[in-house]
C-alpha cells in the first residue's frame, strides 16, 4: 500500500513499529510518555476521549483503566489491529476516517489526544484544526522540538536509520506554530512537558533503561531537559465555554467501521 502524507498512523499501528518499543527500554520510553500524558490531562473536565491515529495502542490501556470512555479514528480497518484487545465488549470504538477531516460533530469529545502523529503529516494544521473543532475542552499532542538535538536530524538521520531500521523522517515544530493554528479555534498553550534531553535512539542503543533513566535525571536537574528536552507534549486548553451539547460519540452503529464490523472481518 502507498501511504500518503497524511496517513501515518497507518504504519504506526503495525507490530513492526510496535517493535521500535519492545524490551525493558521500549517500556520505560512508553512509560515515560504516559507519565507526560497524564501530567496534560489529569486536571482536564470530562471523559470522552478521541485518539486521533490512536492504532499504536500506546495509551489506550492506560486511558481505559483510568476510567476514561475512548474512541480511536484511524486512516483504514487494519488501523485497529493493535487495539482489537480493547474493542471487545465495547470497552472502546474504533471509526475509520480521515484525520484531516473527522466524521465528528463539533465538541463531540471532551479532550482530543494524538500522540505520534504531526511530525509525520503533511497538512499537519488540517488535522490540527479539526482536533480543535471537535474537542470540547482539550487537545493533548506531542512534537519534535526545534530547540532540541532534533536539530541535527538531517545530520543523525543515517546513523538513527542503522540502528532502528525502520525510522522515518520527521518534521519539528515550536510552541509558537501550533498555538497560533489552534489560537482561531479558541484553544491556546495551557502547559507542556518536556520529555528528553538525550535522543531516544541513544537510549534504545544502550539497552539499560536504569542507565537511561539516571542520564535523564542528571539533565533534568541541571536544566537541559527544561532548555533543550523532546518531544513535547503539549497540551491546548479551551480558551472560551462551548455550550452544553451533550453530544456523544459514535457508537458502533453509527459507523462504518467499528467494533461489530471489524469483528466480522477478522
Amino acid at each position: 500500500m502507498i501511504l500518503s502524507g497524511d496517513t501515518p498512523d497507518i504504519e504506526t499501528s503495525t507490530d513492526a513499529y510496535a517493535g521500535r518499543f519492545a524490551g525493558p527500554t521500549g517500556t520505560w520510553l512508553l512509560d515515560e510518555q504516559w507519565d507526560a500524558v497524564w501530567d496534560m490531562l489529569k486536571d482536564c473536565p470530562g471523559n470522552r476521549i478521541l485518539e486521533v491515529g490512536g492504532g499504536h495502542a500506546q495509551l489506550t490501556g492506560a486511558l481505559l483503566e483510568h476510567g476514561y470512555d475512548v474512541t480511536a479514528i484511524g486512516s483504514v480497518v487494519s488501523c485497529a489491529n493493535r487495539i482489537k484487545p480493547f474493542l471487545q465488549n465495547d470497552r472502546c470504538r474504533f471509526n475509520v476516517g480521515s484525520l484531516t477531516n473527522l466524521p465528528y460533530a463539533d465538541d463531540a469529545f471532551d479532550i482530543v489526544i494524538a500522540i505520534r502523529l504531526m511530525a509525520h503529516m503533511d497538512h499537519w494544521q488540517d488535522m490540527l484544526r479539526e482536533a480543535a473543532r471537535v474537542a470540547r475542552h482539550a487537545v493533548i499532542l506531542d512534537y519534535p522540538s526545534v530547540y532540541s538535538v532534533n536539530r541535527l536530524e538531517h545530520m543523525l538521520f543515517k546513523f538513527k536509520k542503522m540502528i532502528e531500521g525502520n525510522t522515518r523522517p520527521y518534521r519539528c515544530f515550536t510552541t509558537n506554530d501550533i498555538d497560533r493554528t489552534c489560537r482561531p479555534y479558541n484553544l491556546a498553550y495551557a502547559d507542556r512537558r518536556r520529555q528528553f534531553f538525550l535522543p531516544m535512539v541513544l537510549h534504545r542503543m544502550i539497552k539499560m533503561p536504569g542507565l537511561s533513566a539516571f542520564m535523564e535525571n542528571c539533565c533534568r536537574g541541571v536544566g537541559l531537559t527544561y532548555l533543550l528536552g523532546s518531544p513535547i507534549v503539549l497540551k491546548l486548553a479551551r480558551t472560551r465555554p462551548v455550550a452544553d451539547k451533550n453530544v456523544a460519540p459514535p457508537r458502533s452503529e453509527d459507523a462504518p467501521y467499528t467494533t461489530q464490523s471489524l469483528t466480522k472481518t477478522a
